[in-house]
């Protein structure tokens, strides 16, 4: 059995997917960009202040399933310039600081042209 994970306090989904679904004890949420959920627009201009409001909208879709960034054990994340890699790390851990495994990769394009996306698996107990 699965169950959807949405809330208003993320990005409403841009396409035919969920925030996040819930399957046994893990959440595995969607990858989320750094869009402010009360004005439906991309925030900020550089990898910091984008990579600041996806964490924020990764926090809200954790929140919203009943756990944390600490129950976090895998993060995938996209960035647009491999050349951000030591700035959005630097948000990064503020974050994550039980240091889940992680996959990191510079791709050709996101959507709406952002700097950065990241999506999380996260322990429910």
């Amino acid at each position: 059995m699965f169950t959807k994970v949405s809330t208003d306090k993320a990005p409403a989904a841009i396409g035919p997917y969920s925030q996040g679904i819930i399957a046994g004890d893990f959440l595995f949420a969607s990858g989320q960009i750094p869009i402010d959920p009360s004005t439906g627009s991309i925030k900020g201009n550089d990898i910091t202040q984008q990579a600041q409001q996806v964490m924020e909208n990764v926090g809200a879709i954790l929140a919203e399933a009943g756990t944390e960034y600490g129950k976090v054990v895998k993060t995938t994340c996209f960035l647009a310039d491999m050349a951000d890699f030591a700035a959005f790390n630097a948000v990064y851990e503020k974050y994550f600081t039980q240091k889940p495994a992680r996959s990191c990769v510079a791709v050709k394009q996101l959507p709406k042209d952002v700097l950065c996306e990241v999506e999380v698996t996260a322990y429910l107990k």
